[in-house]
């Protein structure tokens, strides 16, 4: 307790260098858990994947929504394949195929459908206003933190121009970013271009189906048809949506460890440097009985209390700013959002804490091995 005591006085009297190391720190550790946020948005959306009884068929040989168009017709061939519960005719709209951090999607579908086959509670507003009008829309919290929206607003992008009903919140932190309209309002806003067409079909599968047999019996019906389909898992195809920006996002995981390295050399060098300055200071506690141990124990647990009050300050401003921005990052209609699970937290920490007791070793060590008559001859 004494050495605890003695080690904050110490940090306090040199606060101006603690408190900008504590600083880097913070830096440090707030791009960790940025830059994991991403990972683990994208290892929720797997997650949830996996467990999710849908098939997409998506026109075959396209890529972005915009370019895939298939009959609505197809809904009621594909509903008597053995096997098959629902299907779900849907029109997609995006802002952006590309890979953004500002991607709008617009999911339409038949609004009764809607509630049936997402897993989701309205925050606020109304389903009934929903159901009602044409022009409503149910959207994602995430989104609509990210916009500024709420229930009762009217939000317009592009060509089309939806009254918010209500708001809605998802365990699946990237379901919060798509907006929920009617299928008509979408397939009319283009001049009635894509009247009687639609982007996908959403498949919900029973729970005695097997998915590879109704996949290829749906790819086999129209392999003939007016526009061929290719039909996957709702998983392998939103992962095939997001492509080359799956193997980006688990390239930026070494970015994040690359932090963490980054707050090891700046606390071991900074403490270095503040040994070296108080090397007088060190032999004098040696001259007063301090013995090898002790010196080491005061540097060594001075640099973990800077390193990890500076991290978890860090962490916790992450945290906070990820929550309240709603990031998401997507493309060709694909979301994934920016989550900071507990996992992430908890990895954070102990690479804080691990991380801060190293970089004090050295440090440490240098100012235990100090020779008393030397250093009272340099100071």
């Amino acid at each position: 307790m004494k050495t605890l005591v003695l080690v904050m006085k110490i940090i306090w009297r040199h606060r101006v260098r603690s408190m900008l190391t504590a600083l880097g720190s913070a830096m440090a550790m707030f791009l960790f858990c940025f830059v994991g946020s991403i990972q683990s948005g994208l290892d929720d959306l797997i997650g949830q994947q996996e467990a999710d009884r849908s098939l997409i068929v998506f026109q075959k040989n396209k890529f972005c929504p915009a370019t895939s168009q298939l009959p609505e017709v197809y809904a009621d061939a594909i509903l008597e394949i053995d096997g098959v519960r629902e299907v779900v005719p849907i029109q997609v709209f995006t802002n952006n195929c590309r890979a953004s951090l500002d991607v709008v999607v617009f999911y339409g579908m038949p609004p009764e459908k809607v509630h049936e086959v997402r897993d989701f509670t309205l925050a606020s507003g109304s389903w009934d206003a929903f159901l009602s009008q044409q022009d409503a829309a149910v959207i994602g919290s995430a989104i609509a933190r990210r916009r500024g929206i709420s229930a009762g607003d009217t939000f317009s992008i592009g060509e089309y121009s939806v009254r918010v009903a209500g708001v809605y919140d998802s365990e699946n932190q990237a379901e919060e970013n798509y907006i929920y309209t009617h299928l008509d309002y979408l397939q009319r806003g283009d001049d009635a271009k894509s009247d009687g067409l639609v982007t996908q079909f959403e498949i919900v599968l029973r729970e005695s189906a097997d998915p590879a047999m109704v996949q290829e019996q749906v790819d086999t019906l129209f392999a003939v048809g007016q526009v061929e389909t290719d039909t996957r898992m709702k998983g392998a195809f939103q992962q095939k949506s997001l492509g080359d920006l799956m193997q980006m996002i688990r390239m930026s995981g070494y970015l994040g460890y690359g932090c963490v390295g980054l707050l090891l050399i700046l606390l071991m060098t900074t403490t270095l440097m503040s040994v070296q300055d108080r090397i007088k200071e060190h032999a004098v506690m040696k001259t007063l009985g301090y013995s090898q141990s002790n010196v080491f124990s005061i540097v060594l647990l001075e640099t973990a209390i800077i390193g990890i009050i500076g991290g978890a300050i860090g962490i916790a401003a992450a945290v906070m700013a990820i929550i309240s921005s709603g990031l998401a990052i997507g493309a060709e209609a694909v979301t994934i959002a920016f989550t900071p699970s507990l996992d992430l937290v908890l990895t954070g920490g102990v690479l804080l804490a691990s991380g801060s007791m190293v970089a004090g070793i050295i440090p440490a060590w240098v100012a235990s091995r100090t020779s008393i008559i030397g250093a009272l001859h340099a100071g």
